[in-house]
């Protein structure tokens, strides 16, 4: 094919992908007010506030938009996948059908992991933490920004076996590499979760690193595997 013929093709999966993120987007309208429910469900019998005429408004959208953005993911994901595959060999489009199912798996996992573990503890924490000074007052805009941004990190930093063993695959890693600097890794670790975690307290912090760390060593395993 010529370089108008790949752009071409790339134009065609672009749009396709653009349609199915406004389908998704305008199925999800059905179902943002539950969203937006259960996003604010671990405040607990508090309810957040806005103070500008369209911030309820914008919020509703942003969580559509989300929302669509996720059930539009697989198409997206499978238009990028048939715009690369003819650049691949046999054996590297076999790593690419168990990968990108494997990613979305440890995406979830980390969602959940962060919405039904991390989430309670940090906004419980938030909430009563000056709590004889001031009383928490939250917009919802400020709430679910915060909530969306925090679920998403956390949901990337399950990637990290993956990530692992594709850097295997390339040769630019090793299991003993990675075994010799684990306490350089533990210490990275912690750096980010001091990013990641809303809350300065120890135990939340905690929270992060120790399934970090897990995740760590499962790379260490899949990068053996690898190789």
């Amino acid at each position: 094919m010529s370089l108008l013929e790949h752009l071409e093709e790339l134009r065609e999966r672009l749009i396709k992908s653009a349609i199915a993120l406004i389908l998704a987007i305008f199925l999800s309208l059905f179902f943002t007010g539950r969203l937006l429910k259960i996003l604010t469900s671990p405040m607990g019998e508090l309810k957040p506030v806005f103070l500008r005429p369209t911030e309820m408004i914008i919020t509703y959208l942003r969580v559509a938009f989300i929302a669509g953005l996720a059930l539009a993911m697989p198409i997206i994901v499978y238009q990028l996948v048939k715009f690369i595959l003819p650049a691949l060999y046999p054996h590297e489009r076999r790593y690419l059908y168990w990968l990108i199912p494997a990613a979305s798996l440890s995406f979830l996992a980390g969602l959940a992991f962060a919405y039904f573990v991390m989430l309670p503890f940090a906004i419980k924490y938030l909430l009563t933490f000056g709590g004889d000074v001031a009383r928490a007052q939250w917009t919802i805009g400020e709430y679910i920004n915060f909530v969306t941004n925090f679920l998403f990190w956390i949901g990337m930093t399950f990637e990290l076996p993956l990530v692992i063993y594709f850097l295997a695959k390339l040769g630019l890693v090793s299991s003993s590499w990675l075994s010799r600097n684990r306490k350089y890794a533990i210490v990275f670790i912690a750096i980010i979760a001091a990013v990641i975690t809303p809350t300065p307290d120890p135990f939340n912090m905690s929270l992060v690193m120790i399934p970090l760390i897990l995740l760590y060593e499962v790379g260490i395993l899949l990068a053996k595997i690898a190789r």
